[in-house]
Protein backbone atom coordinates (compact mmCIF):
# COMPACT_ATOMS: atom_id res chain seq x y z
CA UNK A 1 0.00 0.00 0.00
CA UNK A 2 1.31 3.50 -0.67
CA UNK A 3 1.72 6.69 1.16
CA UNK A 4 -1.50 9.22 0.78
CA UNK A 5 -1.55 10.97 -2.21
CA UNK A 6 -1.98 14.75 -2.10
CA UNK A 7 -5.36 14.39 -3.77
CA UNK A 8 -6.53 12.76 -0.43
CA UNK A 9 -6.19 15.96 1.51
CA UNK A 10 -8.65 17.94 -0.41
CA UNK A 11 -11.57 20.22 0.25
CA UNK A 12 -14.37 17.53 1.07
CA UNK A 13 -11.79 15.45 3.52
CA UNK A 14 -11.43 18.97 5.04
CA UNK A 15 -14.87 19.38 5.76
CA UNK A 16 -15.69 16.37 6.91
CA UNK A 17 -12.60 16.03 9.66
CA UNK A 18 -12.54 19.89 10.72
CA UNK A 19 -15.27 22.09 9.45
CA UNK A 20 -18.33 19.71 9.78
CA UNK A 21 -18.84 20.47 13.35
CA UNK A 22 -21.13 16.78 13.35
CA UNK A 23 -18.10 14.86 12.22
CA UNK A 24 -14.97 17.14 13.01
CA UNK A 25 -11.57 15.35 14.88
CA UNK A 26 -11.06 19.03 16.06
CA UNK A 27 -11.80 19.91 19.89
CA UNK A 28 -10.68 23.08 20.66
CA UNK A 29 -10.43 22.53 24.56
CA UNK A 30 -8.64 19.87 23.53
CA UNK A 31 -6.16 21.82 21.48
CA UNK A 32 -5.41 24.46 23.92
CA UNK A 33 -4.69 21.91 26.63
CA UNK A 34 -2.63 20.44 23.96
CA UNK A 35 -0.88 23.52 23.59
CA UNK A 36 -0.38 24.76 26.79
CA UNK A 37 1.09 21.62 28.20
CA UNK A 38 3.55 21.23 25.17
CA UNK A 39 4.91 24.56 25.12
CA UNK A 40 4.77 25.00 28.92
CA UNK A 41 7.00 22.50 28.89
CA UNK A 42 9.75 23.25 26.55
CA UNK A 43 9.42 27.22 28.48
CA UNK A 44 10.15 24.85 31.60
CA UNK A 45 13.03 22.92 30.72
CA UNK A 46 14.52 25.99 28.87
CA UNK A 47 14.01 25.28 24.95
CA UNK A 48 14.90 28.42 23.26
CA UNK A 49 11.92 28.98 20.59
CA UNK A 50 12.70 31.30 17.60
CA UNK A 51 12.04 29.30 14.43
CA UNK A 52 8.97 27.18 14.66
CA UNK A 53 8.09 24.28 11.77
CA UNK A 54 4.59 22.57 11.37
CA UNK A 55 4.78 20.17 8.94
CA UNK A 56 1.53 18.71 8.26
CA UNK A 57 -0.12 22.08 9.21
CA UNK A 58 -3.62 21.57 8.46
CA UNK A 59 -5.75 24.37 8.91
CA UNK A 60 -3.34 26.00 11.25
CA UNK A 61 -4.20 25.01 14.59
CA UNK A 62 -1.29 25.31 16.11
CA UNK A 63 -0.15 29.24 14.82
CA UNK A 64 -1.85 30.73 17.27
CA UNK A 65 -0.63 28.18 20.27
CA UNK A 66 2.89 28.83 18.89
CA UNK A 67 2.27 33.15 18.66
CA UNK A 68 0.73 33.15 22.40
CA UNK A 69 3.65 31.58 24.28
CA UNK A 70 6.57 31.75 22.33
CA UNK A 71 5.26 35.50 20.64
CA UNK A 72 9.37 36.32 19.36
CA UNK A 73 9.33 32.74 17.37
CA UNK A 74 8.46 33.13 13.62
CA UNK A 75 5.98 29.99 12.72
CA UNK A 76 6.21 28.50 9.15
CA UNK A 77 3.71 26.37 8.33
CA UNK A 78 4.76 23.68 5.58
CA UNK A 79 1.21 21.66 3.90
CA UNK A 80 1.02 18.36 1.88
CA UNK A 81 -2.49 19.42 0.57
CA UNK A 82 -2.48 21.93 -2.26
CA UNK A 83 -6.28 22.81 -1.13
CA UNK A 84 -5.10 24.12 1.98
CA UNK A 85 -2.17 25.41 0.43
CA UNK A 86 -3.98 28.10 -1.66
CA UNK A 87 -6.92 28.36 0.94
CA UNK A 88 -4.11 29.19 3.70
CA UNK A 89 -1.12 29.97 2.12
CA UNK A 90 1.13 27.53 3.56
CA UNK A 91 4.54 26.66 1.47
CA UNK A 92 3.80 23.10 -0.07
CA UNK A 93 5.75 20.00 0.84
CA UNK A 94 6.10 16.60 2.21
CA UNK A 95 7.57 15.60 6.30
CA UNK A 96 8.97 13.08 3.58
CA UNK A 97 11.32 15.14 2.05
CA UNK A 98 10.70 19.11 3.23
CA UNK A 99 14.17 20.84 3.14
CA UNK A 100 15.16 23.96 5.29
CA UNK A 101 18.25 26.13 4.97
CA UNK A 102 18.51 25.78 9.16
CA UNK A 103 16.94 22.97 11.04
CA UNK A 104 14.14 25.04 13.69
CA UNK A 105 13.54 24.91 17.23
CA UNK A 106 10.36 23.84 17.63
CA UNK A 107 8.74 21.41 14.74
CA UNK A 108 5.47 19.95 14.98
CA UNK A 109 4.18 17.15 13.10
CA UNK A 110 0.39 16.07 14.03
CA UNK A 111 -1.39 13.54 12.68
CA UNK A 112 0.43 13.25 9.46
CA UNK A 113 2.83 10.20 10.20
CA UNK A 114 0.04 7.29 9.83
CA UNK A 115 -0.63 8.49 6.33
CA UNK A 116 2.52 7.56 5.40
CA UNK A 117 3.94 3.95 3.91
CA UNK A 118 6.60 2.20 5.73
CA UNK A 119 9.38 3.15 3.36
CA UNK A 120 8.45 6.84 3.40
CA UNK A 121 7.51 6.73 7.19
CA UNK A 122 11.25 5.96 8.03
CA UNK A 123 12.67 8.73 5.64
CA UNK A 124 9.86 10.98 7.10
CA UNK A 125 11.49 10.36 10.77
CA UNK A 126 15.10 10.85 9.51
CA UNK A 127 14.07 14.27 8.31
CA UNK A 128 12.32 15.36 10.94
CA UNK A 129 16.25 14.23 12.62
CA UNK A 130 17.24 17.05 10.24
CA UNK A 131 14.53 19.73 10.71
CA UNK A 132 14.94 20.15 14.47
CA UNK A 133 17.55 20.82 16.65
CA UNK A 134 15.55 21.71 19.58
CA UNK A 135 11.77 19.90 20.65
CA UNK A 136 9.62 17.78 18.64
CA UNK A 137 6.28 17.04 19.13
CA UNK A 138 4.64 14.04 17.08
CA UNK A 139 1.29 12.62 17.42
CA UNK A 140 0.47 9.90 15.44
CA UNK A 141 -2.15 6.63 15.90
CA UNK A 142 -0.33 3.40 16.43
CA UNK A 143 -1.41 -0.18 16.13
CA UNK A 144 -1.08 -0.86 19.60
CA UNK A 145 -4.00 2.24 20.23
CA UNK A 146 -6.31 0.14 17.97
CA UNK A 147 -5.60 -3.07 20.07
CA UNK A 148 -6.51 -1.37 23.19
CA UNK A 149 -9.40 0.14 21.79
CA UNK A 150 -8.13 3.56 22.62
CA UNK A 151 -9.14 5.04 19.01
CA UNK A 152 -12.28 6.31 17.89
CA UNK A 153 -12.72 4.94 14.42
CA UNK A 154 -16.32 6.65 13.86
CA UNK A 155 -14.36 9.78 14.08
CA UNK A 156 -10.56 8.24 12.61
CA UNK A 157 -9.83 8.41 9.33
CA UNK A 158 -10.21 4.85 8.11
CA UNK A 159 -7.02 5.29 5.08
CA UNK A 160 -4.12 5.43 8.06
CA UNK A 161 -1.59 2.71 8.51
CA UNK A 162 -1.57 0.85 11.51
CA UNK A 163 2.49 1.31 12.14
CA UNK A 164 3.50 -0.02 15.58
CA UNK A 165 4.90 2.01 18.38
CA UNK A 166 8.24 0.84 17.71
CA UNK A 167 8.55 1.21 14.35
CA UNK A 168 8.20 5.28 15.54
CA UNK A 169 10.37 4.87 18.18
CA UNK A 170 13.16 3.30 16.70
CA UNK A 171 13.30 5.89 14.11
CA UNK A 172 12.82 8.46 16.43
CA UNK A 173 15.21 7.64 19.19
CA UNK A 174 18.38 8.02 16.02
CA UNK A 175 18.63 11.64 16.57
CA UNK A 176 16.03 12.02 19.88
CA UNK A 177 15.34 11.53 23.13
CA UNK A 178 11.85 10.61 24.18
CA UNK A 179 10.76 13.02 27.17
CA UNK A 180 6.57 11.70 27.28
CA UNK A 181 3.24 13.20 26.42
CA UNK A 182 4.61 13.07 22.39
CA UNK A 183 7.56 15.84 23.01
CA UNK A 184 11.05 14.95 21.89
CA UNK A 185 14.25 16.54 22.40
CA UNK A 186 17.48 16.75 19.72
CA UNK A 187 20.44 15.17 20.64
CA UNK A 188 21.76 18.47 19.60
CA UNK A 189 20.14 20.13 21.84
CA UNK A 190 22.54 21.85 24.71
CA UNK A 191 19.17 21.62 27.49
CA UNK A 192 19.98 19.68 30.73
CA UNK A 193 17.53 17.09 31.63
CA UNK A 194 18.06 14.85 34.55
CA UNK A 195 17.90 11.28 34.03
CA UNK A 196 14.35 10.53 34.87
CA UNK A 197 13.58 13.36 32.29
CA UNK A 198 13.72 10.80 29.57
CA UNK A 199 14.13 7.82 28.50
CA UNK A 200 17.08 6.81 27.94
Amino acid sequence: MKSASATTFDEAYYQRFYFDKKTSVVDPAHMERLGTFVCSYLQYLRVPVLRALDVGCGIGLWKGIVERHFPAARYKGVEFSPYLCERFGWQQGSVVDYQAAEPFDFVICQGVLPYLSEADLKAALRNLGRLCRGALYIEAVSREDYERDIVDEDLTDGRVFRHSAQLYRRGLREHFLELGGGLWLSREAEVPLFELEHRG
